[in-house]
């Protein structure tokens, strides 16, 4: 395995490969890996001739007053990971990787959910993952599902900015107790480690007694979140899974549940599929 600092060693690295007509893969991070990172990883590693992954905390995609300070950093451990894993190119930018100057712009998908609270978060996110995946050059990029805003966003950004990479989705990766994996777990107490888990079981709940009035859905979640002891509720939403709109009254298709809260001073967020429910077939008096 490979570890390089700067877009021209990244290149030079990959130049054999490509020129043999390898499938290149990338999976962005920005360290402090975990089981979610890893499932990334592997698919990646089983799928593609030559695995990159990047680790970069971007600072662009914090606000002032935010976590990039304090945000956990282990780089040394992440790339031992990385190398059992069988990744081939580790790309660790220094801090000027941000750019100064260009940015790209997300527009609307960009100023709802978590962009109402984080503004501008995901011009910072759309930003660096583009200047990886042009550095990088893959044919696939993966991203988990529990960001699934961003998801949404880097879809839109590859085929709008015509950007020639398949965008994988890989499942969230959760703990034992339900909790969504992610790197900000990490400033838990015990304590509220237990109240998070409030997220998924809400999230869960609505799922199962989903019958596709989104407007009741939205209020049960609300309500549970409200509820829940040692949670700051920020949204819960029930959006079109593809353009994140609000859904309201009763939908035929598929919905995505949305929530973000704070426990403690840590803000987590998660979602959900909310799918319809098959119609059942019930015989006719005359085949009884």
């Amino acid at each position: 395995m490979r570890a390089v600092r700067t877009v021209g060693a990244l290149r030079a690295a990959l130049a054999p490969q490509r020129r043999a007509g390898a499938r290149v893969g990338l999976v962005p991070t920005m360290g402090a890996l975990h089981d979610g990172h890893v499932r990334l990883v592997s698919r990646m590693v089983g799928e593609c001739d030559v695995a990159v992954v990047s680790i970069f905390v971007n600072p662009l995609q914090f606000a002032p007053g935010e976590d990039f300070a304090t945000y956990p950093r282990d780089l040394d451990a992440d790339v031992a990971l990385l190398d059992r894993l069988g990744v081939d190119v580790v790309f660790c930018p220094e801090a000027d990787f941000a750019p100064a100057l260009v940015t790209v712009r997300v527009g609307a998908l960009g100023g709802v959910l978590d962009g109402v609270s984080r503004p501008g978060h995901f011009d910072g996110v759309a930003t660096i993952v583009t200047k990886l995946l042009n550095a990088v050059q893959p044919q696939r990029a993966y991203f988990g599902e529990k960001d699934y805003q961003q998801l949404v966003v880097l879809r839109a950004v590859a085929t709008d900015l015509a950007v020639p990479v398949e965008i994988v989705t890989c499942p969230t990766v959760r703990d034992a107790d339900g909790l969504a994996l992610s790197s900000r777990n990490a400033y838990l107490s015990p304590s509220q480690r237990a109240a998070a888990v409030a997220l998924p079981e809400s999230l869960r709940h609505v799922a199962g007694s989903w019958a596709g009035d989104a407007d009741a859905a939205r209020d049960a979640l609300r309500r549970r979140l409200e509820r829940a002891p040692g949670v700051r509720l920020d949204y819960a939403e029930v959006c079109d899974p593809e353009t994140l709109e609000p859904l309201e009254g009763v939908v035929e298709g598929p919905a995505q549940a949305l929530v973000a809260a704070y426990v403690g001073t840590t803000r987590l967020i998660d979602n959900i599929r909310l799918e319809p429910r098959p119609v059942e077939r019930h015989r006719s008096s005359a085949e009884d």
